[in-house]
């Protein structure tokens, strides 16, 4: 193979629409473009998103507002809701609250509030755990450990 013989394949080249040069070269009168409406005419384009002139989408529905994708989303326990649910010596987990139905997803964030009393020693192994819960926990010989970091989604949410 060398300069003098490389050429295009077979029907590799087309050759190039000439409009508007009259009725014989089937591509005079209108120029391929039909007859009439926005689409025959010069400038006749539309923007992203025209409906015909109908209200378009983006401005039928509201753009109030803001939407944090960062927020966490805590699920709240009470110490009154534990204390008749478990046992002393228990763990209470994600797990084992949402078995008693204290909660409704056992991987979401999971924090205890002071709300009512303690009276039996449980080890809480949550996300987190208020100032006044955890001197309750204590005071009924319980103790607070936190669960290594939870990874993924969850890591991302936390």
């Amino acid at each position: 193979m060398s300069d003098y013989n490389l050429h295009a394949p077979e029907g590799a080249t087309k050759r190039k629409r000439i409009v508007g040069r009259g009725q014989g070269s089937g591509l005079g009168t209108t120029a391929g473009r039909g007859n009439k409406g926005q689409q025959s005419r010069s400038g006749g384009k539309t923007y992203p998103g025209f409906e015909g002139g109908q209200m378009p989408l983006y401005r039928r529905i509201p753009h109030r507002g803001f939407t944090n994708i960062f927020k966490k989303e805590w699920q709240i326990v009470n110490l009154e809701q534990i204390e008749p649910k478990y046992s002393s010596g228990e763990v209470v987990d994600g797990v084992s609250l949402m078995a008693r139905g204290l909660v409704k997803k056992a991987n979401a964030l999971v924090k205890i509030l002071a709300d009512g009393d303690l009276t039996k020693a449980l080890t809480f192994q949550v996300d987190k755990v208020s100032g006044a819960a955890q001197a309750k926990i204590e005071k009924a010989g319980g103790k607070v450990e936190t669960p290594p970091a939870k990874s993924g989604q969850e890591k991302a949410r936390a």
